[in-house]
């Protein structure tokens, strides 16, 4: 059997790709590894340090890419982890992990902040509000799954 797609998820799955592409392609136009741009992002949006697990949980990416990205900025003098409490790590900047991460995952926040900016405040809302609704309804569709 053949899956029935809609013409609307076709659009959909359309759409999630190419910002995936996009996405890629600042990393690229950056010079960092798409991994690497998550993990720097992911700082960038709790500060200057982070806890390895909420970079695992905000990156949408599997624990041993992001393990495997952070040994490469690590190596480079990028980043440095400390421990926190018990098992958990905390992934800190070094000076030139800032200057790297203001040059790279900052232009992509102030990108996406620029976009964010033109919209009127009902079109924002609007579609964070539709967002968060597609996830909420795929997580309730997950769990009848068998």
């Amino acid at each position: 059997m053949t899956p029935d797609f809609s013409k609307e998820l076709k659009r959909y799955n359309y759409l999630h790709s190419e910002t995936d592409a996009a996405y890629h392609e600042a990393a690229s136009k950056l010079g960092l590894p798409d991994s690497s741009m998550l993990v720097l992002y992911a700082i960038c949006d709790c500060g200057n340090s982070c806890l390895l697990r909420d970079i695992c949980r905000s990156s949408g990416i599997s624990k041993q890419t992001i393990n495997s990205a952070l040994r490469r900025l690590e190596s480079a003098g990028i980043i440095y982890l400390e421990n926190a409490d018990g098992k958990n790590k905390t992934v800190c900047l070094t000076e030139k992990g800032q200057r790297l991460a203001e040059r790279t995952a900052g232009k992509v926040i102030e990108l996406e902040n620029a976009i964010f900016s033109s919209w009127t405040e009902e079109e924002v809302s609007q579609y964070l509000a539709l967002t968060e609704r597609y996830l909420h309804d795929f997580r309730e569709g997950l769990r009848r799954l068998p």
